[in-house]
């Protein structure tokens, strides 16, 4: 599954990323749900936030790094769990997602707009953000798990 999920949120982010490169100019809105969600296409040279700008090739290393990490931590048996697995999935399929762009346009090519969040994001950006709740979800219910664990304990003995 895990090599499944990198591939399509790779495939889904560098999908969008094509279609907004052809069809939209930079700077250009297209509004999606009203009020909620535009298209604007925006090319960022640097890091999130639009923090860096110019510096955006620089971020090809750690993003090469990390999923050099990510892949020798799962290789070791050390990412263990469904959640685990896809959690680190969606996040080595996103930070592959923007290197492509670092290495191939010098920019990542932004387009998701909120209307109630601030920024530009991509479908890479979003799939960090999913790859991070679910690791976060799978922590949580790890230590939830642990402490009825406890309390079962403290209370047989």
């Amino acid at each position: 599954m895990f090599y499944w999920v990198v591939i399509l949120v790779t495939v889904i982010d560098q999908g969008f990323k094509l279609w907004v490169r052809m069809h939209m100019d930079v700077g250009e809105s297209i509004v999606i749900w009203h009020g909620i969600l535009n298209f604007t296409h925006y090319q960022n040279s640097g890091a999130a936030g639009s923090t860096f700008q110019g510096y955006g090739r620089y971020f090809i290393i750690p993003a090469v790094l990390f999923v050099g990490y990510l892949l020798y931590s799962r290789r070791k048996g050390n990412l263990k769990g469904g959640w685990v697995e896809a959690g680190t999935a969606f996040l080595a399929g996103g930070a592959i997602g923007n290197a492509i762009d670092r290495l191939l346009f010098g920019q990542v090519t932004d387009f998701i707009k909120f209307q109630f969040g601030r920024g530009i994001l991509n479908m890479a950006d979003e799939a960090i953000n999913i790859g991070v709740v679910i690791l976060l979800a799978d922590a949580i219910k790890s230590v939830a798990a642990d402490w009825r664990r406890r309390d079962r304990n403290r209370a047989g003995a």
